[in-house]
């Protein structure tokens, strides 16, 4: 009863850091429209920068196929016009009970097994944008716990977490950017710094803080907090994949059809990226190359593969 509890209260923290970084200053006083100039440079704001050879895109990433669902467009846009582009993965979804029963086709939840999915979920992941076009050096895993991101930036900053899916108290993956540094917050926090200080982006695209996900609502904290720290909160972009009960609609492939506004992104300024069809039609074979996933969710997967992206600003 007493863990309920703390766990209650911490998701209760968490969920206030997560408005706070949303809304915030940013938002209006209690009866006060926003004046028309104000919503205009907010919109600008979500607006994506040009896109050209100087462009140095991240995609930060809570699980393998989040980056093909909200940023395939984007990525394609960006190798197009000669820049570089990388995406980081936080976890490498080591804790999917659906993928263990239908995949691994165990009834047990055996951590040796989870750790099998999670290296074929990297394997996956690494097709998929090889796909896109990214090449292996762009191609980033931090290896944290799959459903651990959350306690990491609150319980356990500097506390040792382990994951109840893997028994991993440590970064289990050789592949990993730091193999066996310790599940804390201060661990992935100074991993994502290593990250950026190694892509230098000029333009980032993260999970919103509004994702109804805890991993992804605390990938966006995580990464809006990292880039705030180093004065960059301008380069960031967020965008949603689980956005609300039946969203996105229909949940089916839809090819010519945009991608409507996420229900949890509330009224805010969104900036809409227009795919063209051969990218789009990229997009869909980089997200088959997902076949864990595309076993267990592909109505949903696929009801992302739309002529448009969208995204908000970072606040």
């Amino acid at each position: 009863m007493l863990h309920a509890c703390g766990r209650k209260i911490a998701l209760s923290i968490f969920a206030a850091l997560a408005v706070a970084l949303t809304a915030g200053a940013h938002a209006d006083p209690p009866g006060v429209a926003a004046a028309p100039a104000a919503v205009a440079r907010s919109a600008s704001a979500a607006e994506l920068p040009p896109l050209d050879a100087s462009t140095s895109l991240l995609v930060v990433a809570p699980h393998p196929d989040d980056e093909t669902l909200c940023c395939a467009g984007v990525i394609q846009r960006v190798l197009q016009a000669g820049g570089h582009a990388s995406v980081v993965w936080i976890t490498s979804g080591d804790a999917s009970e659906l993928d263990l029963l239908l995949v691994e086709r165990s009834l047990l939840l055996e951590p040796a097994k989870l750790r099998d999915l999670a290296v074929r979920r990297m394997h996956e992941a690494r097709a998929a944008t090889t796909l896109l076009g990214i090449t292996i050096d762009g191609q980033l895993f931090l290896g944290y716990p799959d459903r651990g991101v959350q306690p990491l930036l609150t319980d356990h900053q500097t506390r040792t977490y382990t994951s109840r899916f893997t028994a991993a108290a440590a970064v289990p993956y050789p592949d990993a950017v730091s193999p066996g540094h310790s599940y804390t917050g201060a661990s992935l926090e100074q991993d994502l710094g290593a990250v950026l200080d190694r892509v230098r982006p000029t333009l980032v695209l993260t999970a919103s803080p509004r994702d109804s996900h805890p991993d992804h609502a605390a990938a966006g904290v995580l990464t809006l907090r990292v880039m705030a720290r180093r004065g960059q909160l301008a380069a960031v972009r967020c965008w949603i994949v689980h956005g609300g009960e039946g969203w996105p609609s229909p949940r089916e492939l839809s090819p010519g059809l945009p991608l409507e506004r996420a229900p949890r992104s509330g009224s805010e300024p969104l900036g809409i990226f227009r795919l063209t069809p051969a990218e789009e039609d990229r997009k869909l074979a980089a997200l088959r190359a997902y076949s864990t996933q595309m076993q267990t969710l592909a109505p949903f997967l696929l009801s992302f593969v739309r002529t448009t992206e969208s995204f908000s600003a970072a606040r």
